[in-house]
């Protein structure tokens, strides 16, 4: 279903040249004024308004604040000549989503702002969807992403999670191997049985095979009384071996007989015990290239990897890093008691452009240090990355790896209008001058970018 977007403005050049710009992707609700525009958003849920700040009837500034507090989601935008820029950008402190200085010379730069905007609006949107899922007790593990890479991942999970066979999930660290473990069992006809999840790179050997097996009174120095292992106490559910690819050659062999003969034996046991899971794998590391090095049994691989999914990190899915930082900003405002928010557009393209290594973990603990510290009110670029907006505006800038076009031309953007900013003295109009740039596109980029915050 195509987004819905009320325009509201008294200039009818203004609202003419929006619904055609508009009306190819959007479902576009026209209004000349303050009372029009309240039966409309009255009667219709809009994914975004436009609003002119200057109506016959009403300011827009004030109108949005009223949506806003009949609907806290409602994501606008603020349309505005130059002359009032200086509350547009105090409004958009208090949690606006952007504004727009008219004329509109720049099509492209608009385009891309309403995109933001619509975005921000999916985000919220499949937040709410997720409050409600849990809110119904489903038990569902959360799963957030509508990025084609992880519809992908979910169609093959979908598929998969009924038919009780061995899953192997590949992946980078932090991509969510272990929400999509969880998935597949809750999924499956085992959902009302056990899920145990065990982590083979962080437990030696030993330690790791008596969790697996249990042990008999006495096994070993230390075992005061028998316990049963995570083969035994898995029977009926499942079991998630994290980090496969660190399991040693000696427990690797063990794995493999359990899974032949559905059967273990305690340490210090001689009785053999019967057990039937289900065996989900995940590895950071392509197991086969550890299978061809020698490190990993080739065996033992065929046996875990008879469907193979990939978890894509997150720069394949850029889509989802809104929704995923929306997410993250919602549940640590509820943990540590705070009301910090909503993302600025400067936060949203500094998130969208984070290079994300340590893929969602890395966002969660970004918006987890953001919340942290900031007082609250809308999170911007400075909150998310202190120490990297530091060092842009104080140090020379270090020598990078190579960029990708799009990340390139917008790294030789911000330098471009800084250095222009400051070879102008500071004055924009000077600087417009000398860059042969329209003064009001030149500020649109520059505050973008936070070059500039108000005028």
């Amino acid at each position: 279903m195509p987004p819905k977007i009320l325009v509201v403005d008294d200039d009818r050049h203004t609202r003419i040249l929006l619904d055609r710009l508009l009306a190819r992707t959007a479902t576009v609700s026209l209004a000349t004024d303050g009372a029009e525009a309240r039966r409309l958003f009255a009667a219709d849920d809009f994914n975004l308004v436009l609003m002119d700040q200057c109506l016959p009837d009403a300011n827009g500034i004030d109108l949005l604040r009223e949506f806003r507090a009949r609907r806290p989601r409602q994501v606008g935008i603020l349309m505005t000549g130059f002359a009032d820029v200086r509350d547009a950008v105090a409004a958009v402190r208090d949690g606006l989503f952007d504004y727009l200085t008219k004329p509109f010379d720049d099509l492209e730069a608009l385009e891309a702002v309403i995109g933001k905007a619509l975005e921000l609006d999916r985000a919220y949107r499949e937040i709410d969807g997720l409050r409600a899922q849990l809110a119904s007790g489903s038990g569902m593990p959360t799963v957030i992403g509508q990025s084609p890479a992880m519809e992908h991942v979910l169609g093959q999970i979908r598929q998969v999670a009924g038919l009780d066979t061995t899953v192997l999930l590949e992946g980078e660290s932090g991509t969510g191997k272990d929400i999509a473990a969880k998935l597949i069992h809750a999924l499956s006809a085992r959902a009302d049985q056990p899920f145990l999840e065990v982590n083979c790179g962080g437990l030696p050997e030993s330690l790791l095979e008596s969790l697996l097996f249990g042990y008999e009174k006495g096994a070993f120095t230390g075992a005061s009384q028998a316990n049963a292992g995570y083969f035994e106490k898995a029977h009926g559910g499942s079991l998630f071996l994290d980090e496969i690819a660190d399991m040693s050659p000696k427990l690797q062999s063990s794995l493999l007989r359990v899974l032949q003969d559905h059967s273990f034996t305690r340490i210090g046991s001689t009785q053999p015990r019967k057990t039937d899971f289900r065996l989900i794998c995940a590895t950071n590391r392509p197991l086969l290239a550890e299978v061809k090095a020698g490190r990993f049994r080739e065996d033992l691989y065929y046996r875990i990897a008879v469907v193979t999914v990939r978890m894509p990190p997150l720069r394949e899915r850029t889509e989802d890093i809104v929704p995923l930082a929306m997410h993250f900003l919602e549940h640590y405002n509820a943990k540590f008691g705070k009301a910090c928010g909503p993302l600025t557009p400067a936060a949203v393209h500094a998130l969208e452009g984070g290079r994300w290594e340590g893929n969602v973990r890395e966002l969660q603990h970004c918006i987890e240090r953001a919340v942290a510290l900031h007082a609250g009110g809308p999170i911007d670029r400075s909150h998310l990355f202190p120490a990297v907006e530091h060092a842009d505006r104080t140090a020379p800038p270090p020598t990078a790896p190579a960029l990708g076009y799009q990340d390139a031309r917008a790294e030789f953007e911000r330098d471009y209008l800084r250095r222009l900013l400051d070879g102008a003295g500071g004055n924009v109009s000077a600087a417009a001058r000398l860059s042969g740039i329209p003064r009001q596109n030149l500020y649109v980029r520059m505050k973008r970018w936070g070059i500039v915050t108000e005028k």
